[in-house]
């Protein structure tokens, strides 16, 4: 995606008042998406051992930033791309009884990704997930998990309305679910970004189902590392997949807007099934992945809620740099300036 500058764009909120709110929201919504989830808030690791399999691979083709351990032997370690894997140990570690669960502040750095509205350097995110019952692995749980977390979002949005009253709500009052197949189905001649859009600005806030696993056309929706969330296993819809990502339709650049990834996470089973899906089964060697196939892992739901990305949506920005500081082209700053956008 390239830099979008919208048409007369209108700053709701001056830079001062902006740093207010974004305390307000974090504060409010972590406190919020707590009290939901049945989470209790733990510390996590700016980086992790290399070699373990307990960072995040994403896509399998980003490369994290690494650097070597002086007063280890020069053991290397990297900096985290997310907490998929690593909260899902610590579930284990803690005992954590079926129902309840962790979150917490995620912070990573992506020198890979495309600097736009959307992509910065810099990530941040609620981390979050919680221990459930094996029974619960099926579409019903994951569908009663995300209303939860959008119910959480609206409350928010409409307390920031409360409190700013010229940033008016733009949410519908329900989330929309549909998978990824339906969409490929519907919009056969669309990318998946383009059927996204459609779904997006037809509903407001959309659900897609199984993000991960190869659709009718060979291809999936997105990629998705192979050894968290469950994209293999074929739901009560007949449709593979039990994850997704939360999009919300942006009216300020008029594109669809991610703000969570998430998923019932894998079995043994399916995480056997999912490294040979993506050739790639030389990981079971991997301590996070023995312990798992070893049944030390509780089963679990989990995701990560973009803390930046949600500032901006409910503050009605248009670039995430309003949001949270970070390093831009000179070139960016220049355009933004200009249209108004000021970055942090």
């Amino acid at each position: 995606m390239s830099l979008i500058i919208p048409p007369r764009y209108k700053k709701k909120l001056l830079t001062e008042t902006t740093e207010i709110a974004i305390k307000q929201i974090k504060e409010e919504f972590q406190a919020s998406l707590a009290e939901t989830l049945k989470l209790r808030r733990v510390t996590a690791p700016l980086f992790v051992e290399s070699g373990t399999g307990i960072n995040d691979d994403l896509n399998g083709t980003e490369h994290a930033v690494s650097f070597t351990i002086d007063a280890m032997g020069g053991r290397r370690a990297e900096v985290v791309h997310s907490l998929a894997k690593w909260k899902r140990a610590k579930l284990a570690a803690y005992d954590i009884a079926p129902g309840y669960g962790i979150y917490t502040d995620m912070n990573a750095i992506r020198t890979f990704e495309d600097l736009d509205n959307l992509h910065s350097l810099y990530v941040d995110q609620w981390d979050w997930e919680k221990s459930i019952a094996p029974t619960d692995r099926n579409l019903d749980y994951l569908k009663k998990t995300v209303r939860e977390i959008y119910r959480v979002i609206k409350n928010i949005e409409n307390k920031i309305f409360h409190i700013y009253p010229h940033i008016t709500p733009t949410l519908p009052d329900e989330i929309t679910f549909v998978h990824s197949q339906e969409l490929l189905d519907r919009y056969p001649g669309m990318t998946p970004r383009e059927r996204e859009a459609q779904a997006a600005k037809e509903h407001g806030a959309v659900f897609i189902i199984g993000i991960g696993a190869p659709l009718s056309d060979g291809e999936p929706h997105d990629g998705r590392a192979p050894d968290y969330d469950d994209w293999s296993t074929v739901n009560e819809d007949g449709y593979m997949g039990l994850n997704g990502d939360i999009i919300l339709w942006n009216r300020v650049l008029e594109i669809p807007f991610e703000i969570s990834s998430m998923g019932i996470r894998v079995s043994p089973e399916s995480l056997e099934r999912q490294l040979e899906m993506r050739g790639c089964p030389e990981r079971k060697s991997l301590a996070f992945h023995r312990a798992l196939l070893a049944g030390e892992y509780p089963a679990s739901i989990g995701g990560g809620i973009g803390q930046s990305r949600l500032c901006m949506f409910l503050l009605q920005k248009a670039h995430i740099g309003e949001v949270q500081a970070s390093i831009w082209p000179e070139e960016q700053i220049e355009q933004c300036r200009k249209a108004g956008i000021d970055l942090l």
